[in-house]
């Protein structure tokens, strides 16, 4: 009779990791931090290292929403809803979570604005972002709302001008969120 191999677990890498004293979990780090940009991004995030943490996934998702069309380059929803996904794990703040999904909101308004982009399912995560951003923003402490909302209000006016009935999903998430809608 085989045997089946089941895949390695968390648990697994954790039971392995207690082996380790301090040298050798820093030098796990250090590999770890040598091995990919992320990585570093990561940890520079968590630690709260450099200047802006915020700066990378920005650069991520400006990337991926607003490709450059001279040069050929695709957009992917996927890629710049991760470096979201990325910084939540690295750390997570909600100001900062509200800043990310704000810049993506304007940067996919932007370029769809830009091009003429027409295309379903990057609205739709334009739309499904929009609302996760209203969610994020109107959940920090009043004094931190006001920039996010002008801001938004932006995306929000700006996302009339685009198809597959943006601005009116728009309009009713902001009204969801107990903000008025100037018709």
């Amino acid at each position: 009779m085989a045997t089946r191999k089941i895949s390695p677990s968390w648990s697994d890498v954790k039971s392995k990791l207690a082996d380790f004293d301090r040298a050798g979990l820093l030098g796990l780090v250090q590999d770890l931090y040598a091995a990919s940009k992320d990585n570093q991004t990561f940890l520079h995030a968590r630690f709260g290292l450099g200047g802006d943490v915020l700066k990378p996934y920005k650069a991520t998702i400006d990337r991926w929403l607003w490709p450059d069309v001279f040069k050929s380059q695709d957009t992917s929803v996927a890629k710049a809803k991760k470096a979201i996904s990325d910084y939540k794990k690295a750390i997570g703040q909600p100001e900062g979570l509200a800043e990310l999904m704000v810049f993506y909101c304007e940067q996919a308004t932007g370029f769809s604005s830009d091009v003429g982009l027409d295309d379903e399912s990057y609205y739709n995560a334009l739309v499904r972002m929009f609302e996760q951003a209203l969610k994020v923003v109107m959940g920090l402490p009043e004094g931190q709302r006001a920039s996010f909302l002008d801001r938004l209000e932006d995306v929000r006016v700006m996302g009339h001008n685009l198809g597959w009935g943006v601005g009116d999903d728009f309009d009713d998430l902001w009204r969801r969120a107990g903000l008025g809608v100037d018709e």
